[in-house]
């Protein structure tokens, strides 16, 4: 590399060739591999691997993305890790000699056949965004050799007018098209179809359930013969009022304001008995003195939208990646190896963290270690020969910030699945129970959430906050379950009995309990009391046989 100092403390590398050739140079390779991806991707929000050591990268493949005059390349990385595992991460790039047009985001300083410039990230470079949207709104998946760019049958853009980079960071890299359609650039990818391309795709062409993005295109790379990289989905841009998690945060907000300014006694206060169904005409009108009315309707709608997803998804009868599947042997044993390895995982988080834990949250983790036995037991009880009910293709990491929000209505996006699954296992046919729990644990999040960020301006103490936490956590739940099994049940979607729902809801609930333990440890100590309190919960309520 050069020593030639650029001024940031960043080196400008020089190389005896022009950009068309550069990546034929094997010295490029190799040093940006070991020398200048590595500072760069750490810093980058859609990098996942910042917990775990990196041990060295490898460029997989690498093509050329051109139109006319504009070249541009998109490379595969390996990154691999000293822990013994790898990930796959998407980095188109592209050489530019004007610095306004990339400012200080650029990948290194560098000099070709002595012209000085800058590698930078391609997606900042409009020319570069243009050429993708109107590759894809061609639609000619054979026209290039390495890379098929695929137009939906529903989509009609005319042209390209605009794009912009999508202003919210996240673990993806998103451009709005004419202000009317969104492409996701996956950053993270897999030898297979991404799941989030999968189930849009589903969803569009069967037409039966609307409130989700429109499928409207994709970019895949074929890797090889036998295996394709999903490297984009572009989709219809749902206009929106922002994602279901800050709608309910500043909800709350009001909520608790509202009961602390006519503070009750807490202890008129009563919880719904565990996973009681509960109808909106039915609840308590010391609930709806501070609880408005209009949000327990919100809760019922996001619970339709939830449940006609689910028939969507649970509708298919030829498309064997979509017919639902019975309860077996073999989908219990994949079950319980996944949870048991993750709940030693979290064991040993706990264990190896616990000095950063205060007051109730060292409580509550100390209580966690001594009932590490039950949670184990109850992980290894699941039982495929009680269930009668199916298992699909479910969204898999449901949350409040997957749910978009327009007017009191809601449309959930991203079907990619946990971060923390394999492909392979974001694939497998789930109850569908599993994203209910997803749902109740977000909304379980946003109570306390609200609590420990605005503590200090609510009339109670932290005791009685808990207490209204868990009356009102109680009444989302029976609330959204009356909702969502009546739905459910009517399109015959089968679910099971009330029996198995509420044995497969406990179970999902504890599972994703423990799941958010690790990344809370890992990401954010004072906020694991959150899901150290929902387990605790959780086993200190009824176990349903």
């Amino acid at each position: 590399m050069s020593n030639d100092s650029y001024g940031d403390g960043q080196f400008e590398v020089h190389y005896d060739t022009d950009w068309k050739n550069l990546l034929e140079e094997e010295r490029f390779r190799r040093e940006l591999c070991e020398n200048i991806l590595e500072s760069y991707i750490l810093n980058q929000r859609w990098y996942g691997g910042k917990a775990s050591a990196l041990k060295y990268i490898e460029i997989i493949d690498d093509f050329p993305i051109e139109r006319e005059n504009d070249l541009f390349y998109g490379i595969v990385l390996e990154v691999n890790y000293k822990e013994a595992f790898v990930q796959n991460y998407f980095l188109p790039i592209a050489f530019v000699t004007d610095g306004s047009l990339i400012g200080d985001k650029y990948i290194t300083p560098i000099k070709l056949n002595g012209i000085s410039g800058f590698l930078v990230d391609a997606l900042l470079l409009e020319s570069f965004r243009k050429q993708i949207f109107e590759k894809i709104l061609e639609g000619d998946k054979f026209k290039y050799k390495e890379v098929a760019y695929r137009r939906g049958r529903t989509n009609d853009a005319k042209g390209y007018e605009s794009s912009r980079l999508m202003g919210v960071e996240q673990s993806n890299t998103s451009i709005i098209y004419n202000e009317k359609y969104i492409l996701k650039i996956f950053r993270r990818v897999y030898v297979d179809e991404n799941p989030d391309y999968e189930i849009s795709k589903y969803l569009t062409m069967k037409g039966i359930f609307t409130n989700t993005p429109k499928y409207l295109g994709s970019i895949t790379l074929r890797f090889s013969n036998k295996n394709v990289i999903t490297l984009g989905l572009l989709q219809a841009l749902v206009p929106n009022q922002g994602d279901a998690w800050e709608y309910f945060t500043n909800e709350l907000k009001g909520i608790f304001d509202e009961i602390s300014k006519q503070h009750p006694d807490v202890h008129t206060l009563k919880s719904t008995r565990y996973l009681e169904q509960l109808e909106l005409s039915k609840i308590p009108n010391n609930i709806l003195a501070w609880c408005p009315k209009l949000f327990f309707e919100d809760v019922a709608q996001i619970a339709t939208r939830t449940a006609q997803m689910h028939i969507a998804l649970g509708s298919e009868r030829s498309n064997t990646a979509f017919t639902p599947q019975a309860f077996g042997n073999d989908y219990t044993v994949w079950l319980k190896n996944r949870l048991i390895y993750q709940f030693e995982n979290r064991i040993n988080l706990v264990e190896n963290n616990i000095y950063k834990l205060h007051g109730l949250a060292l409580e509550l983790a100390e209580e966690l270690l001594k009932n590490k036995k039950i949670i184990r037991k109850q992980l290894l009880d699941f039982d495929e020969d009680k269930l009668k009910s199916e298992r699909l293709r479910i969204h898999g990491d449901y949350h409040l910030g997957q749910i978009l929000v327009q007017d009191h209505d809601f449309y959930i996006i991203d079907f990619e699945g946990e971060p923390e699954s394999t492909i392979r296992d974001r694939k497998v046919k789930q109850p569908p129970i599993k994203d209910i729990a997803g749902i109740f644990r977000s909304f379980n999040y946003a109570i306390y959430a609200t609590i420990f960020n605005n503590e200090s301006e609510f009339n109670y103490s932290q005791e009685e906050l808990f207490k209204i936490a868990e009356v009102l956590y109680s009444h989302i739940v029976g609330v959204f379950l009356h909702t969502y099994i009546n739905e459910v049940q009517v399109a015959n979607l089968n679910i099971g009995y009330i029996k198995e729902i509420e044995f497969l809801l406990q179970y999902c609930l504890l599972e994703k309990a423990v799941y958010e333990l690790g990344y809370e440890l890992n990401a954010r100590p004072t906020w694991a009391i959150i899901p150290l309190k929902g387990i605790s919960n959780i086993l200190n309520q009824q176990n349903y046989e």
